[in-house]
């Protein structure tokens, strides 16, 4: 897990982009703010905060012809807001962007987002909900109607061990089945992992197929890269059609 500011992450999943590119691996998922942390947790919340412009320059070391990244981060718009949000980071270029819905903590810095895009990168239509949002079944049902036929869900389980401990996994990896099983997609949840001062999380990374079939799971407290291989096309779960995956695969880190 990184201390908050540290901007790190962006080595780390620059390692991770090469061994996705070897490995013909076409998406990489990575936690709620990886890149320098939660605002919540800093003293100086506009420090960590990337405009678009800003966040662009930041993520070229990981342009990639093969893979697309998700990549959470705090976000300021001109106004001075911070968002909660994740970047779809596709070719070089900022091809998408969620705003977290529901912020977690009571009082956070962080404003509230108010849109449920969907996301097209290759053959796959995917949404993303960050975290907390998981737990908002309706936004899954919304992407699903848009047409989406993965969910990724960057989180960030970082608490005082007061507050959470491994029961969080159980509690993820049951809003992801009951949100696969629901809307026929595939859930793919990448949590951070470790401890670190006054917070520590288990770590739910996992990856849930249309079924509500647990088909990866993270090792506890240890970093993990997570991946697996889906069906892109709309509705093939329900018509029977597993016997034939398209060529494109998932990762999915839970890193400490």
């Amino acid at each position: 897990m990184l201390r908050p500011g540290c901007m790190d992450g962006i080595e780390l999943m620059c390692l991770q982009i090469r061994r996705c590119e070897t490995e013909g691996i076409g998406i990489l998922c990575c936690p709620e703010g990886i890149l320098g942390g939660l605002a919540d947790n800093h003293p100086n919340p506009s420090e960590l905060a990337l405009s678009s412009g800003m966040l662009k320059e930041t993520l070229l070391p990981l342009a990639s012809d093969s893979v697309t990244s998700i990549v959470g981060f705090s976000e300021v718009e001109r106004g001075g807001r911070i968002y909660n949000s994740a970047a779809v980071f596709h070719r070089g270029e900022i091809v998408g962007l969620y705003r977290k819905l529901h912020p977690a903590i009571r009082h956070s810095v962080y404003s509230a987002g108010c849109q449920v895009p969907v996301f097209t990168v290759a053959d796959l239509k995917f949404g993303i909900v960050i975290c907390n949002d998981s737990n908002y079944r309706e936004l899954a049902s919304l992407m699903a109607r848009q047409g989406a036929t993965a969910l990724f869900v960057p989180t960030n389980n970082a608490l005082n061990p007061k507050k959470g401990g491994a029961e969080l996994i159980a509690h993820a990896r049951k809003c992801d089945i009951a949100a696969a099983v629901e809307n026929g997609m595939w859930v793919i949840r990448a949590d951070v992992a470790g401890d670190l001062g006054d917070l520590v999380s288990y770590g739910s990374s996992g990856i849930v197929d249309p079924q509500g079939l647990v088909v990866r799971s993270a090792r506890q407290m240890n970093e993990d890269l997570l991946i697996a291989e889906i069906d892109t096309r709309p509705g093939a779960q329900q018509r029977g059609l597993n016997s034939r995956r398209d060529n494109f695969s998932v990762a999915h880190p839970n890193w400490s």
